[in-house]
């Protein structure tokens, strides 16, 4: 279409015509820039990148710490870490003290990773989120201290396999490029075809050869629809700002249509589809189960407790110890925050608001009982111990891993535990993260008391069942895209019983099967893309296994929306058809890579997305259905009036003004025709579908005969009558593409249905193009330019009536359309 246009600008600079030149020059540079965006988001990845891992590093030269950038460092070197540091580089680590670290961006695990030194897993080659001996570069260290030696730096880092990985994924073209790619070529040849037959017909009838080389040309620009490149410009801009409105910011514009095409939602867990806040919804305890609520907790099932005041008693004695064995901090609204803000560990914020709903505070609560003495948590121990002052003597809170935990336990409470780790197994396949709440009372001084002693005869308290709960929105947002035929798919760096678990509950798999990355190696890509269809939820994934599953799912010419906010989504995110970063817990590198961003982080937002994706393309299949149509007809009147010995109907300047005029505002308004009601219960269009598919080309053909077949009888009627034949001829052609405006709202629904004020635009621009189009009927100066005569009532009448057979044929298509749908024809 871009060589097409520039042909065109040099023909309209020929014949006169620079309005249509500037237009034309307008769009080719628009498009340029378009391009260059688009080329450049890859550069613009790869910036991000390196400005995040642009860090320092404390490294040990000579017996000596020294602070140094951590491009200078080498493999070998021996680095130390401390709360609130970025890893500088891949880290074997040799000494930890409580470190965790914040793997999300890479990982996309939501909780810090506990680290050790001794490696505990399996012989096979673990996933980047199992392996607790090592810290990655990039990573955020959110607790405690360690010593690592550095085994990886720049492009052999983690981070650095996925710079290269944005290098190789390429950008892809949307369905809408490649649709009117084609739509460009077809027509530029049908125009190649009618210049050389209209000007071969009219000369060899008799027409002088310059008059019939304007017309030709003029025919040519109007037979190419120059101006779609704008009027989807246009569409996609105003689709674009209201997906802002609806917190889905688009970073290019074709992306916009691309939603609607989309047959799968490969989407992340964390903060998507889930809330991104660990929460305690499940408590056991000796006297019964519990649910936690935002609202407070109610027992769950059958309670052993003699009576409600004695259960609840066991629930406050097992919050009391979240309170207590705990360094996070909550923080309550206020005029800066609108939302509680958390410093800390999201588990130990979790455990805190766990205590608050079942009635104790936190912080007062220490305040009555300070904090003497500590153990810190350890990978190893997997429990975390605090000492506490109280009035008679001194209390010990404990938490930690049940299986940890059960050895430190008085003997008395052997019962208890085996009750204990059948109401843990439960929580943990139901996805749940399962801590255990213990503590012991003694009468002496907290400074009696030796820590190496004081982590035995625990009295079991209790268990809790964290997680991170599913979005209000997402399972309804969920059942939406599957009404609409669209696929959705959960890959995600989590553990995967969780994944399977919250994939359930959501619906998204009934089977609760997660495939991890692990297995997922072991597959071949043909393998892969032959059971793609089958896995709904893959966990443990790493970014190339991500750009797997992508191709996998385009290899069978799925459209695929990628969803994702860490460093490791970048690459799926740029390769998949649209890209949709997180706003809010995105990183720059995943949002610079992506072709959208949601403000809210929400799954929700890109089923509304999709839903104005849809709606915009419906308008793209209006305006090129009133286009082509339009354009249709005036050719096949230029072209089977000399046939039948008639004059040229139209002079080239008649033809370029419907060209300019009457198509123009009309094409434009109905690119803001509103979404029909059963725009999300259709399926989505097969991603190799024509934009001229499901009969708009055959509308196009009877359409524009239908018009040839009005105006050719009415000129040679009113030439034989010495009428002002080229002037009706003129208005007609005007008026019967106007009244097909009106017609083409819907493919479906009557226009009489829809009403003239649920489009005011595309209302407005008819009264104005019936209004431009009797100006130049009327006004004398338009006279001259237009080489018209004024109409006299009679003459008028015929033109109107003559106009409206194209309206009510299009109506009564409909009609019959709609029956057959309601027949199941």
């Amino acid at each position: 279409m871009t060589a097409v246009l520039g042909v065109a600008a040099v023909v309209t600079v020929a014949i006169g015509e620079y309005v249509d030149t500037g237009a034309i020059v307008v769009i080719l540079v628009l498009n340029a820039v378009f391009g260059f965006v688009q080329e450049h988001r890859a550069e613009q990845a790869m910036d991000a990148l390196r400005r995040l891992t642009g860090t320092t590093a404390r490294v040990v030269r000579d017996g000596a710490l020294r602070e140094i950038a951590s491009v200078e460092l080498v493999p070998g070197d021996v680095v130390e870490l401390a709360a609130g540091d970025v890893v500088p580089a891949d880290l074997r680590l040799l000494d930890v003290r409580g470190l965790r670290v914040d793997e999300a961006a890479l990982t996309g695990e939501s909780e810090p990773a506990a680290k050790t030194v001794v490696w505990v897993g399996t012989d096979d080659v673990p996933a980047l989120g199992e392996r607790t001996t090592i810290a990655y570069k990039g990573t955020a260290v959110t607790y405690g201290r360690a010593r690592g030696v550095v085994v990886a730096t720049g492009m052999d880092t983690e981070f650095g396999r996925i710079a290269q990985l944005l290098q190789t994924a390429g950008i892809t073209t949307t369905p809408l490029q490649r649709r009117l790619a084609v739509l460009g070529r077809r027509t530029a040849a049908a125009a190649l075809v009618v210049v050389a037959t209209v000007f071969t017909i009219g000369v060899a009838s008799g027409e002088p050869a310059d008059d019939m080389f304007l017309t030709a040309v003029s025919l040519a620009v109007a037979a190419i629809p120059e101006g779609l490149p704008a009027v989807v410009t246009v569409a996609l801009a105003l689709g674009a700002r209201r997906m802002a409105t609806r917190h889905a910011l688009v970073r290019k514009l074709a992306a916009v249509e691309t939603l609607g095409s989309v047959t799968v939602i490969c989407s992340d867990k964390t903060g998507t589809l889930t809330e991104n806040r660990m929460s305690v919804e499940l408590a056991w305890t000796p006297a019964g189960s519990y649910r936690i609520t935002g609202d407070g907790y109610a027992p769950d099932g059958s309670v052993t407790g003699p009576d409600d005041a004695a259960r609840d008693e066991h629930l406050r004695r097992a919050a009391a110890v979240a309170a207590a064995c705990n360094d996070a901090v909550l923080h309550p609204p206020d005029s800066e925050r609108s939302e509680w803000t958390l410093t800390g560990d999201p588990t130990e914020g979790a455990l805190l608001a766990f205590a608050s709903r079942v009635g104790v505070e936190p912080a007062a609560f220490v305040r009555r009982n300070p904090r003497r003495a500590e153990i810190a948590f350890d990978a190893t121990r997997r429990l975390m111990t605090t000492v506490h002052e109280t009035a008679d003597g001194t209390w010990i809170a404990v938490k930690g891993a049940l299986s940890a935990l059960a050895p430190l336990a008085r003997a008395e409470d052997a019962a208890l535990l085996a009750d204990a780790e059948r109401a843990a197994d439960r929580m943990t396949r139901d996805g749940y993260r399962v801590l255990a709440l213990a503590d012991r009372v003694r009468s002496e001084p907290t400074t009696g008391i030796r820590l190496d002693d004081a982590e035995r005869d625990l009295r079991l308290l209790g268990i809790v069942g964290i997680a991170d709960p599913p979005r209000a929105a997402a399972r309804s947002a969920l059942a939406v895209a599957q009404g609409a035929g669209i696929r959705t798919v959960m890959i995600t760096g989590d553990d995967p019983r969780t994944a399977a678990a919250i994939a359930e509950r959501l619906g998204i798999s009934e089977h609760g099967r997660a495939v991890t990355g692990a297995q997922l190696g072991t597959m071949t890509d043909a393998q892969l893309a032959a059971q793609v269809h089958e896995i709904a939820v893959y966990a443990r994934t790493d970014p190339a296994q991500k750009l797997r599953i992508v191709d996998a799912w385009q290899s069978r010419g799925d459209v695929v929306a990628m969803t994702g906010d860490g460093v490791n989504d970048a690459p799926a995110l740029q390769r998949a058809d649209i890209g949709v970063a997180m706003g809010i817990t995105g990183t720059d590198v995943s949002k610079e890579a992506s072709d959208m961003v949601l403000a809210d982080d929400n799954y929700a937002t890109i089923v509304g997305a999709v839903e104005e994706g849809r709606r915009i393309y419906d308008n793209i299949r209006r305006f090129v259905r009133y286009l082509l149509t339009t354009n249709t007809g005036e050719i096949l009147i230029m072209f089977v009036a000399p046939l039948v010995g008639l004059p040229l109907p139209l002079l080239p300047l008649q033809i370029l003004w419907v060209n300019l005029v009457t198509d123009g505002l009309p094409a434009v308004a109905l690119g803001l025709e509103p979404a029909e009601p059963d725009t999300m219960a259709r399926p989505p269009r097969a991603p190799d579908e024509s934009i001229l598919a499901h009969g708009l080309w055959q509308h196009a053909i009877w359409v524009g005969a239908l018009m040839a077949a009005v105006v050719i009888p009415l000129q040679a009627i009113s030439r034989a009558a010495d009428w002002p034949w080229q002037t009706m001829v003129f208005t007609t052609v005007a008026f019967l593409q106007l009244g097909h405006a009106l017609a083409v709202r819907s493919e479906r629904e009557s226009f009489f249905r829809l009403g003239v004020g649920s489009n005011p635009w595309l209302t407005g621009a008819v009264l104005v193009s019936v209004v431009a189009q009797l100006a130049t009927t009327y006004l004398e100066p338009l006279q001259r330019v237009f080489d018209t005569e004024a109409l006299d009532a009679p003459q008028l009448l015929v033109v109107l009536v003559a106009s409206t057979t194209v309206f009510v044929a299009v109506e009564l298509e409909k009609r019959v359309r709609r029956r057959r749908v309601s027949s199941g024809v």
